[in-house]
């Protein structure tokens, strides 16, 4: 079903591999709660939030740890990263040099206008986007004193002010978000914002609070908007597990003709230096043989055994390969090996049984050899190439010496 409503046209930016505004669909957005500095914590709840249709993720950058994580995060995690920056510039530019796909900068927070060119500078420099994020509850005590509190157009100003230090040094990949707690002031804010830029805009709001009033109170100011043609990527901002804030924004959209409904489910990692298979065509040929099937589960393609499985489990069944053999496995577990040219064929009899008897049925079936072979193929890949093939740790090393000067 096509929306009846005209979506308001924008630049579009890219947030790694998932295009923001233009004629892209709208992408919906999540936040890890781990502490980011749990590498092994933090991917699993990224697969999680990919499972649950979320497109694009965002991890906060508080600390020289976490900076240090994104560096191992970002080369294995399934959705394009976005680093949260709270008070330090400088963990902006370490965040830059994990790799990240995009900064969210408070304006409420960083305001020297040195540090904010500095960022934006390098940001151009890497052709990497920024969110400029204003909060309500962040809002520089200037702007707040001027305008006679947190309203709208205080929000507005202050997006506009950070703009204006973006441009000076010559940088627009920007998309902007002016969010509050309270609806009525969120949906105005950027009812305003939409009338003085063409930046693609970033929907929610704020601490929306725990279900259901929080879904309530998300779903009211977004789809207000977006019946609008205001929006081109949302986030609901629950008290909750963060699978439930994608799961609503997915949703919403369906709900609205805004994105199709899924059935399969299926979920692939990016290809880093571990993988030893073309991810890519691996998942392509398993996304064929199982459209068909009319299965409702999740199915993870992962090119590497070392990490693949672990990093998967809450998929209901997966495959990751490793010297020329598939490790099929079910939530994180492993029940067969089979030679790399039969491991989608086996992962479509696995998904059938999975969904015909139920997990226990096809965990029954597993071969009491599986997890021993898979542990030796996972030693040996260590063995071979390391236990940092993505060369994070080099990453992490300039981390270290950025946040130090």
């Amino acid at each position: 079903m096509s929306p009846t409503y005209q979506r308001r046209r924008t630049r579009q930016i890219q947030v790694g591999t998932v295009p923001v505004g233009g004629d892209a669909p709208i992408s919906i957005q999540s936040m890890t709660i781990t502490k980011t500095a749990d590498v092994d914590g933090t991917l699993a709840q990224i697969y999680a939030l990919a499972g649950a249709g979320c497109d694009i993720v965002r991890c906060t950058c508080n600390e020289p740890e976490a900076a240090e994580g994104l560096a191992r995060i970002v080369p294995r995690s399934p959705l394009p990263v976005v680093a949260d920056i709270h008070f330090q510039y400088k963990l902006a530019l370490a965040a830059l040099d994990a790799g990240v796909h995009q900064l969210r900068l408070n304006p409420g927070n960083i305001r020297k206008p040195e540090h904010i060119k500095l960022v934006a500078s390098e940001a151009r420099d890497r052709g990497i986007s920024c969110r400029i994020g204003v909060n309500a509850g962040s809002l520089d005590p200037e702007l707040y004193e001027r305008f006679g509190g947190p309203t709208a157009a205080a929000m507005v100003e202050s997006a506009k002010k950070e703009i204006g230090y973006f441009e000076e040094v010559g940088y627009d990949l920007i998309e902007i978000s002016v969010k509050s707690s309270n609806v009525a002031v969120m949906i105005e804010a950027y009812r305003q914002l939409a009338d003085v830029t063409d930046h693609p805009l970033h929907l929610g709001v704020t601490e929306a609070g725990p279900i259901p009033q929080g879904l309530v109170k998300a779903t009211a100011g977004i789809a207000t908007l977006l019946a609008e043609g205001i929006g081109d990527t949302i986030r609901y901002s629950l008290t909750a597990d963060p699978a439930e804030e994608a799961r609503a924004g997915r949703q919403l959209l369906e709900s609205m003709g805004l994105r199709e409904r899924r059935g399969l489910d299926l979920i692939a990692c990016p290809s880093c230096g571990r993988a030893e298979i073309d991810v890519i065509a691996v998942a392509d040929a398993a996304q064929r043989a199982l459209d068909g099937l009319n299965l409702p589960i999740q199915v993870a393609v992962m090119g590497c055994v070392v990490n693949g499985p672990g990093e998967a489990r809450s998929a209901d069944i997966g495959i990751a390969a490793g010297r020329k053999r598939g490790h099929l496995f079910i939530k994180g577990e492993v029940v067969r090996v089979v030679p790399e040219d039969a491991m989608v064929d086996e992962l479509v009899r696995l998904a059938q049984l999975y969904v015909k008897d139920g997990p226990e049925a096809a965990l029954a079936q597993a071969d009491p050899t599986a997890a021993a072979e898979a542990e030796a193929d996972r030693a040996a890949l260590l063995d071979d190439r390391g236990a940092d093939a993505n060369a994070s740790e080099e990453r992490v090393e300039l981390i270290r010496k950025r946040v130090q000067t």
